[in-house]
């Protein structure tokens, strides 16, 4: 029985809903939470003592939320407005901040504004300028690039590519195709030095040029192995000798789909007279300006991450082979990139982001621009 000295504390229903839904939701603050037990303890006639005691506080934090709860019931377990230094920065100087940032262009010259140069020109500290700018997400020193395919099949070819993606034929193998040009065999001018704890690996920033090579890859949708082939030039002979490649490599009963970027060397007259001599050939073309819907080019991402950054090369033909090497072991265990939106989610989400793009100051990158938007990698 509660103390004779204690006044009776007595819930109406909807306060002993709503006290239960803070003390078992998930999201609700830890603090509140708390405070909202030792009320409903307090309701069950617990004493300030058996209460601290079940719940594992201080019998002073029992009195004193029972005394804020029985002054200002609900309201009384949210904390109070804390004393502390009044605001020096109105919301319309804070406006005039935003607005000078979006729509204004600096003093002097400059591209864009910086903390600096904005203090100066509203009459703050460059620190009040960086904490709005935080608080808004404006980042006034960073510029992404964008590219919108001005492709007129553009629609049609995003659902042929993400139809065979999602729903590949069957017996048939759908190869993604490109090539990576340009290759430098770099070396550095002195050796690199390896990392040590608290140290990261280092290594010089200027290099020795020795000639350039090219690789045609072609990556198999279904289970990741990679054919692939370097040649010094990137003309259409060199392509054709990939295709004969690819011919030769897969078994005669598939047909093969591949899928290409719009390179003049991928639709010469050679080109096209060597694929009727080879039914089981299909090309599937994506539209222009869009080569993030070629999945061979995610691989390429991880050939540069993982080998070719930071390799240092003396000539071409070590480069090559050092190139054939990193295949070989990735095919060992090769994994596949699976393609996750559909054709329509692509054009929505292209869709919403030309709508931002409408607006000043809204455009950024694009999340259908990016392999990375719409694929995952297999485990």
């Amino acid at each position: 029985m509660p103390s004779p000295k204690l006044v009776p504390l007595e819930l109406a229903d909807d306060e002993r809903l709503t006290l239960t839904a803070w003390s078992r939701r998930r999201k609700t603050a830890q603090a509140l939470a708390d405070r909202s037990r030792i009320i409903l303890a307090c309701a069950e006639g617990g004493t300030i003592g058996g209460v601290a005691a079940e719940l594992g506080v201080s019998r002073d934090m029992v009195s004193k939320w029972r005394g804020r709860f029985l002054q200002g019931r609900l309201e009384g377990l949210t904390d109070e407005p804390r004393p502390g230094r009044p605001r020096l920065i109105s919301d319309e100087q804070v406006g005039q901040v935003i607005t000078a940032t979006l729509e204004q262009a600096p003093a002097g010259g400059d591209t864009h504004w910086s903390t600096r140069s904005m203090a100066r020109s509203q009459g703050m500290s460059q620190s009040a300028v960086s904490r709005i700018w935080r608080a808004f997400g404006l980042k006034p020193h960073i510029v992404e690039t964008w590219k919108l395919s001005a492709d007129p099949q553009f629609i049609e070819k995003v659902r042929d590519v993400v139809g065979l993606y999602m729903s590949p034929p069957e017996n048939a193998l759908v190869l993604c195709v490109d090539e990576k040009s340009q290759i430098q065999a770099l070396d550095r001018t002195a050796p690199c030095l390896p990392m040590l704890p608290a140290t990261p690996a280092r290594m010089t920033h200027d290099y020795v040029r020795n000639d350039t090579t090219s690789l045609f890859a072609a990556f198999d949708l279904a289970g990741g192995p990679v054919i692939a082939q370097p040649y010094r030039r990137q003309r259409h002979q060199e392509f054709l000798r990939f295709l004969k490649l690819i011919d030769a490599a897969v078994p005669k009963d598939l047909d093969l789909h591949l899928v290409l970027d719009n390179y003049a060397t991928h639709k010469t007259p050679a080109i096209h007279q060597w694929l009727l001599k080879h039914p089981r050939f299909h090309l599937h073309f994506t539209p222009t300006s869009s080569s993030w819907m070629n999945l061979v080019e995610r691989w390429f991402a991880e050939l540069t991450n993982r080998k070719l950054r930071r390799s240092a090369h003396r000539s071409v033909t070590e480069l090559d082979t050092d190139i054939r090497k990193w295949i070989n072991e990735w095919n060992k265990n090769p994994r596949p990139f699976v393609w996750t939106k559909t054709a329509d989610e692509t054009l929505q989400t292209l869709a919403a982001y030309c709508r931002r793009g409408q607006q000043p100051g809204t455009l950024g990158r694009p999340t259908a621009s990016g392999a990375n938007a719409s694929t995952r990698r297999c485990p």
